[in-house]
């Protein structure tokens, strides 16, 4: 999957999704200004990070190589996607999984209001 790709998905996704250069090679990917997708423009190889539970991000990062802890983030909470070393279907399952991992723990009334304007 390239990024270009992996950009569309994410802003295709249901909600109001946002995306921003945070830092000078930096883009994020949010729903109510949380993130649950990061990306480094400069890296010598695609990837993307992604926000997964902590016992699946274990499982994950033991069953593909394509799955490492995050750069510059809490490594507990946060993936790498090495894009070139992954299938896009699990790619797009994994930014699916990030995005309702942090859409779930939006304050009820934010998750409702995003619901009914989508």
């Amino acid at each position: 999957m390239d990024i270009e790709s992996v950009r569309e998905f994410a802003l295709g996704l249901h909600g109001q999704v946002t995306e921003d250069l945070f830092a000078e090679q930096w883009v994020s990917w949010r729903i109510a200004d949380k993130w649950f997708m990061l990306m480094q423009l400069d890296a010598p190889e695609p990837r993307v990070a992604v926000k997964l539970p902590p016992d699946v991000a274990i499982d994950l990062r033991e069953r593909y190589g394509g799955v490492r802890p995050a750069y510059h983030m809490n490594k507990r909470h946060w993936s790498d996607l090495y894009l070139n070393e992954l299938d896009d279907a699990f790619v797009k399952e994994q930014i699916t999984a990030s995005f309702r991992l942090v859409a779930s723990r939006l304050p009820r009334r934010t998750r409702t209001l995003l619901l009914l304007t989508t």
